[in-house]
């Protein structure tokens, strides 16, 4: 026989084991999950989690649950050992976090695995094995209140060609106090403890709901206030989402997951889904935090698609996507920004109660989150042509309030309540205005923004034929497939596209568009990752390109005019998310001089 005949060869049963164990147990968060999992299924209410040494030492997860017998112990942590199927055909309806069989068998493989359990708490059992099977298993009688608990030692101690790739301690105790929060979050009404090289690092008592479980976890209980849980549901599933406002809103994903059926799983999908359901509410490219709750008939879902159960095919994830998309819009068009408008909108009786507070502190609720003045790459129009863009019937639709109309009160006396008085502009960007004992300062760009915005969701956009049509060509079958699935949407939003031998024609546009043809194309072909928010998405840019811009020239009355029109929205953020205005009463700037 040749070598190269001879290159194929079948590994030993307990080098197998080694190997296929990796696949479960990476690493000692992987330990923590595994145990856990189990923990929770034995229908315990309280677990206790210990690590030492980052988990390579030992790791340890002790539960109150239901415990097993001798004969169950002895096969455990057998590979395939299971009690939560029984044939292929149960995989269709798992109700359990673990099913496989394979964890405790892993753990055995790769480190000296400890048992010790009880059903009633007069009669424990201790099971020691491994590693790898060098060790045979031994089984004594111990002592154990109900319950049971499971310790892996010297993680690869047996392996050195794995063990050298784990990260040093710090990095895997981190790793797993990850894995042991998010185990935590999906279960409020179990009591978790965390303990690390001999000392509680974490305890989370009984909570009432996810939203104080995850506030328990992420959040200072102050702020706790800004976040909000939603139900929703469809067709054999039901979905729980805690959003937080923009008062906590962060500048990574870290703090966004998705849950389904208790499980944590990687699914872009709905994380995207999160993200546009608040799309426009979180400026400079915040991102929200939160948690997507799937609770799904099993049978319509497949979580035996990853080792680790990670990931999760879903028989109908679009169904699933729009359901929290749309969950997330509603609440935030009729409960966040309808109540934070009603709060401070000017004159509406119900601003915030002023307090005895830094003056620093009195500004808006959004102020936090107060942008960097905007830029643009396109050059500022002229004063007039601005002014006439702002009061065109064409542009507007309908005339500014007839108070702009009215000459203008003496400089040196106040308004009256209700009246606003044209105080000047600031930096060719903030209009200043004063009304009800109060300084605002108004972003002219982003008021004028959410104004057209409004408009254009109310009616429809206006379009213009093109005397010469944009030819332009794609880069991918995915941005074709979606010009040609897109077409008539694409029409009601006033771009007329059509579909050539050599690549594609835009032949109309929203009236008064003025971009350059690349970056006209470059918007349309953005909208491809829109998903279900198209239409808000074109209203945001297309509002965005046609406002008055940062350096436009606004005389008095047009400055005026556009400020009591911002006063009367019912949202005082511009599309992106970002606060129209913030103020100042006159009892804040007595204080900073010491008036008071």
């Amino acid at each position: 026989m040749s070598d190269i005949e001879q290159r194929i060869r079948i590994l030993p049963p307990e080098e197998a084991r080694k190997i296929a164990a990796g696949e479960v147990i990476d690493r000692p968060s992987a330990l923590v999950r595994e145990f856990l999992d189990n923990a929770i299924d034995a229908g315990s209410r309280h677990i206790e989690v210990t690590i030492e040494d980052g988990g390579i030492g030992a790791t340890e997860v002790s539960d109150d649950g239901s415990g097993m017998s001798r004969e169950d112990l002895e096969l455990c942590w057998q590979t395939h050992a299971t009690s939560k199927i029984r044939s292929l055909d149960d995989l269709r309806s798992i109700g359990s976090l673990g099913f496989r069989g394979e964890a405790l068998a892993a753990a055995a493989a790769v480190s000296r695995l400890e048992i010790l359990t009880s059903r009633d708490g007069r009669e424990a059992w201790k099971l020691s094995v491994g590693p790898g099977g060098k060790n045979p298993p031994y089984t004594a009688q111990s002592l154990r209140t109900r319950g049971t608990s499971v310790r892996a030692l010297g993680l690869y101690d047996t392996i050195p060609a794995r063990k050298r790739f784990l990260k040093r301690p710090g990095s895997e105790a981190a790793s797993c106090r990850q894995i042991f929060n998010e185990k935590a979050m999906a279960f409020p009404d179990i009591a978790f403890r965390f303990i690390q090289d001999g000392s509680m690092k974490i305890f989370l008592p009984p909570a009432a709901s996810l939203k104080e479980r995850f506030i328990q976890i992420f959040l200072e209980e102050r702020e706790g206030i800004f976040l909000h849980e939603i139900a929703a549901g469809g067709q054999d599933f039901s979905v729980s989402i805690l959003v937080g406002g923009p008062e906590l809103s962060r500048g990574d994903r870290r703090l966004q997951f998705v849950f389904a059926n208790s499980r944590r799983i990687q699914d872009y999908a709905l994380l995207q889904a999160l993200e546009y359901g608040v799309q426009g509410l979180f400026p400079n490219a915040s991102h929200p935090l939160g948690a997507v709750f799937v609770t799904i008939n099993p049978a319509l879902a497949d979580f035996n698609i990853h080792p680790a159960k990670r990931e999760v095919r879903f028989a109908d994830p679009p169904a699933i996507h729009h359901t929290v998309t749309a969950a997330l819009r509603d609440f935030c068009r009729f409960t966040l920004l309808q109540n934070s408008a009603r709060k401070n909108v000017p004159g509406s009786g119900m601003e915030a109660e002023e307090k005895d507070t830094p003056f620093e502190n009195q500004y808006l609720p959004f102020a936090s989150t107060w942008p960097s003045r905007e830029k643009h790459s396109e050059k500022s129009s002229s004063g007039p042509l601005a002014m006439e863009a702002l009061l065109s019937k064409h542009d507007r639709g309908a005339d500014f309030t007839a108070e702009a109309e009215a000459p203008y009160p003496n400089p040196t006396s106040r308004p009256e309540n209700g009246k606003a008085r044209y105080l000047g502009h600031l930096f060719g960007l903030f209009i200043l205005v004063e009304k009800d004992d109060r300084l605002y300062i108004i972003d002219q760009h982003a008021a004028h923004e959410r104004i057209l915005y409004n408009r254009f969701m109310e009616g429809s956009i206006p379009k213009q034929n093109l005397l010469v049509a944009i030819p332009f060509t794609t880069e991918s079958p995915e941005d074709d497939n979606f010009l040609e699935e897109k077409r008539k949407e694409l029409a009601r939003l006033g771009i007329v596209i059509r579909k050539t031998e050599s690549g594609w024609l835009v032949e109309a546009l929203p009236s008064l568009w003025d971009l350059p043809d690349s970056e006209t194309v470059e918007d349309i072909l953005n909208l491809k990752t829109a998903g279900e928010n198209m239409v808000e998405h074109w209203a945001a840019t297309l509002s965005c390109r046609k406002a008055i811009r940062d350096g436009d020239f606004l005389d008095e009355k047009t400055a005026l005019a556009l400020a009591e029109e911002a006063f009367a929205l019912p949202v005082h953020l511009c599309p992106h998310g970002r606060p129209i205005w913030f103020e100042v009463s006159r009892r804040d700037l007595l204080r900073a001089v010491k008036r008071l």
